[in-house]
C-alpha cells in the first residue's frame, strides 16, 4: 500500500527587502513520503523568495519529472519562470532554460560540485540561471522543524536570510550566484 502525502499548513509573512516584496502566507503544501526535509524547506524558501503573482507549486509534485517544483505563469498560461530545487540534471536545466524566460535554482549542494557536473554539458543560457546556495547549517537547523502547522517569518535583507520558525531564529547568507564563472 502506497503512502500518501502529508498536507502541511504554512502561515506567516515574507519580507523580501532586497526585492521590495512583502507578502502574507497561508499555504497548504503537500509533503510526499519520499521528500526529504531539505527538499521541503528548499521548496518553501524558493516559494517565498521568488513570490510574485502566478507562482505555484507543481501539480504533479515530486513524481512529475517534466514539471518544475515551482513555476510562474502569466494570466495567459505562458511559463515565465522555472524554479528548481536540489541538483537537477543538465538535461533538465537545458529544458528549463528553453521553456521559461527565467530559471532559478535553490540548492544545498556545493556550488563547485554543480559547476563541475554541468561543465561539459550543453545547457541553454547557463550563464542566465540564478543559483541560490542554501547553507548546509541553515538546512540542518530547519530539518527538524517540519510540523503539521508551520508558523514562518522570513526576511531577506542585504543578502542575509532571517527565518523565524516555531519559536527559533535562524539566519544565513544568501547571495545569488551563477553556474559558470563562479568557481575556479
Amino acid at each position: 500500500m502506497a503512502l500518501s502525502a502529508r498536507v502541511l499548513r504554512v502561515r506567516g509573512q515574507v519580507a523580501d527587502v532586497d526585492r521590495g516584496v512583502y507578502q502574507d502566507l497561508d499555504l497548504r503544501m503537500a509533503m510526499h513520503p519520499s521528500e526529504s526535509p531539505r527538499y521541503f524547506w528548499a521548496r518553501l524558501i524558493a516559494y517565498c523568495l521568488q513570490w510574485e503573482p502566478g507562482i505555484a507549486f507543481s501539480r504533479g509534485g515530486l513524481s512529475s519529472t517534466e514539471d518544475p517544483p515551482l513555476s510562474v505563469q502569466d494570466d495567459t498560461g505562458i511559463l515565465r519562470a522555472w524554479i528548481d530545487v536540489g541538483a537537477p540534471s543538465a538535461d533538465r536545466l537545458n529544458r528549463a532554460s528553453k521553456a521559461a524566460g527565467r530559471v532559478a535554482l535553490y540548492t544545498w549542494v556545493d556550488l563547485a560540485l554543480l559547476t563541475k557536473e554541468y561543465a561539459n554539458k550543453r545547457v541553454y543560457r547557463i550563464a542566465d540561471i540564478a543559483v541560490w546556495p542554501l547553507a548546509p547549517a541553515l538546512m540542518t537547523a530547519l530539518e527538524p522543524l517540519i510540523d503539521r502547522e508551520i508558523a514562518l517569518e522570513l526576511t531577506r535583507s542585504d543578502g542575509r536570510l532571517y527565518l523565524g520558525v516555531g519559536g527559533q531564529s535562524i539566519e544565513a547568507d544568501l547571495q545569488e550566484r551563477r553556474l559558470i564563472g563562479e568557481v575556479a
